[in-house]
């Protein structure tokens, strides 16, 4: 019997999703940062194991939009909890439920499939807090089960593939046994070159920022990459490249390190820097740099 599915990573900005599906999936497929709403599509990555294949789906942050790319984001998480098999709800071990968890409440009462709820970050609290945490939560609603996991230190992660596969129906594998993403290989790079500038800036720049692979092309044993960094104001483009360039050349360094990784072949990495002044709401630019599912 082999089972196979999709399972849909749901919650909050920040909440770890990204590390924990990287984590299962033991590759970087999605960015990830200490900044909210990092992760900004609908982003499949696949863990193949001995009689089960899962799909897992990386979604943005669930949060109150404040512009066109922050609705299309939000579109994207709810549209993430159809047609799927399973969905995993990550919490903070936080027995407070604010009116964000309330709000992914009321989404979950109305899906049709098993909700696995996942306490992420217990290696920051003690147990006697992380007891009360899933006592508040089952109280709310009707959890398939709840797994207290640390997404960052790979703890009781293992409990909860298990727990996924048995909730997994019966079926054939979607993807080759070596697949690891549906990403292509540019959005990956592009990702990559965003996360170190996420890494680099300061708070107020990131959100406005984008990363756009303008040539990517393999000669012998090198790759040579041409990518723009889209930002809103010739201030923001000043900060992002620094004195002398030096931010730039600091954003590159670090992002050419683990495309290489990914590549496993040198790079050639040149970045550049444009002004599309507020990109994020505007419903042409937005289309035009890749962010379509919202529209078409």
């Amino acid at each position: 019997m082999h089972k196979s599915g999709f399972v849909t990573l749901l919650g909050r900005p920040n909440v770890g999703k990204s590390t924990l599906m990287n984590g299962l999936v033991g590759q970087k497929i999605a960015i990830t940062s200490n900044k909210p709403q990092t992760t900004r599509n609908c982003i499949q990555a696949i863990l193949t194991l001995d009689g089960a294949q899962i799909i897992f789906l990386d979604t943005p942050g669930i949060h109150k939009a404040k512009n066109r790319l922050g609705e299309y984001m939000v579109n994207i998480a709810n549209q993430s909890l159809r047609d799927v098999d399973l969905i995993l709800w990550l919490v903070e071990p936080v027995s407070f439920i604010g009116g964000g968890e309330r709000h992914i409440i009321e989404q979950l009462k109305n899906v049709r499939v098993p909700v696995i709820l996942v306490v992420n970050k217990i290696d920051m609290v003690k147990k006697e807090e992380l007891y009360r945490v899933i006592d508040v939560y089952r109280n709310e609603m009707d959890f398939a089960e709840i797994i207290p996991v640390s997404a960052r230190e790979k703890d009781n992660t293992d409990k909860l593939v298990s727990c996924i596969v048995d909730y997994l129906p019966e079926g054939e594998p979607y993807y080759e046994e070596d697949a690891l993403t549906d990403q292509p290989e540019r959005h990956i790079v592009a990702e990559l070159i965003r996360e170190k500038a996420l890494h680099t800036l300061n708070d107020e720049i990131p959100h406005g920022i984008t990363v756009v692979i303008e040539t990517m092309k393999k000669k012998g044993k090198l790759y040579e990459i041409n990518a723009v960094i889209i930002c809103e104001r010739d201030s923001h483009k000043r900060i992002i490249i620094g004195k002398s360039g030096e931010m730039l050349k600091k954003i590159g360094t670090n992002a050419r390190y683990e495309i290489e990784q990914l590549l496993k072949q040198k790079v050639f990495l040149k970045l550049w820097v444009k002004v599309k002044k507020d990109w994020r709401d505007s419903e042409f630019l937005l289309k035009d740099l890749g962010y379509r599912p919202y529209y078409d």
